[in-house]
């Protein structure tokens, strides 16, 4: 099957050699023609613009963008919105909000296009692992893309299967789900998101408890000097904590077990910001992830001016002295 790909990063470049590997045509567009021409040797057929990649393609076309959320993916999809004919179907694979995926499908069904928002999970590891796909659009064009998807999914693999109802959809057993209409992909992703903020600050705060085993502030008989990199291992296998997440955990400790190589400062991209919007506009209880998310904001700052009155009403009130950071 044949797909025009936009947005040649570490996300896109990586879908498009995996699509390869698989036996797919890619027409592909970066503003870098040197990350053009890096797919070209791999098998993928170059375009130097918008226009040319389109006039490279197939009717009904299917064009994939995968470009960061906001200005870049809006500009980009109003762009080829006035280049795509009816039938044809835009994709867009980044970490777009859900509310403007339901505009753009509304806008684009205007003029026959369809519009598919997928949520795609797998980072830099997706092009061996395959991606976990959440999908959101019109059931026509999500079919008919069908192929794609289940090229670019990890499959059954190794994982066992759970006991379903005999005629449940097959696909979210080999990674990827039609999740709904326009919006809901991207909606799932979201929350899939929010919840990995709280699993990541989960691993986070235990490792860091454990790691203060040995503080002077205990007594000496309760202190421990725990080798971190060997609990990660151990918990890898048969712990009911065991996941991919402590997998990577796992090898950063045995990488660097200080951490030495990091400063501490934790972006968000977003989709955790939007999952607690999500919770507050449905009148859901979100502790632990909105919990998650400040602790990443408190990460890229010293201290705060909160904190630092929190210890002058302290010192003030009672004569507490400031304890030294560490």
């Amino acid at each position: 099957m044949q797909l025009g790909m936009i947005g040649l990063g570490r996300m896109g470049g990586n879908i498009v050699r995996r699509l390869l590997g698989k036996g797919h045509e890619c027409v592909v567009y970066d503003q870098s023609m040197a990350q053009v021409g890096a797919l070209a040797e791999h098998g993928a057929t170059g375009a130097s613009s918008l226009e040319a990649l389109i006039g490279e393609l197939s009717t009904p076309r299917a064009v994939w963008v995968m470009l960061p959320a906001g200005a870049a993916t809006e500009e980009t999809i109003q762009q080829l919105s006035a280049l795509l004919d009816p039938g044809d179907i835009l994709i867009d694979g980044g970490n777009s909000f859900w509310k403007d995926d339901v505009r753009r499908a509304r806008e684009l069904a205007e003029k026959g296009i369809y519009y598919i928002d997928v949520g795609t999970s797998g980072g830099v590891w997706g092009r061996e692992r395959g991606y976990c796909l959440m999908i959101g659009g019109d059931k026509p064009a999500v079919d008919h893309l069908d192929p794609i998807f289940a090229a670019l999914a990890p499959g059954q693999g190794s994982i066992a299967r759970t006991k379903r109802p005999a005629d449940a959809d097959p696909r979210p057993e080999q990674g990827y789900m039609h999740c709904g209409p326009s919006g809901s992909g991207h909606f799932v992703k979201m929350v899939h998101n929010g919840i990995e903020y709280g699993l990541m600050q989960a691993f986070a705060e235990g490792f860091d408890i454990m790691r203060h085993a040995d503080s002077p502030l205990l007594p000496e008989e309760h202190r421990f000097s725990l080798n971190l990199p060997d609990i990660a291992e151990v918990w890898r296998r048969g712990s009911v904590v065991s996941s991919w997440l402590l997998d990577l955990t796992a090898l950063a400790l045995a990488e660097d077990p200080a951490l030495d190589h990091y400063q501490g400062s934790v972006a968000d991209s977003g989709e955790g910001r939007w999952t607690i919007n999500a919770a507050i506009e449905e009148a859901v209880p979100a502790d632990v992830l909105s919990a998650a998310l400040y602790v990443r904001f408190r990460s890229r700052q010293d201290h705060t001016f909160a904190e630092k009155l929190l210890s002058a009403m302290r010192h003030q009130f009672g004569g507490h002295v400031e304890t030294p950071k560490g």
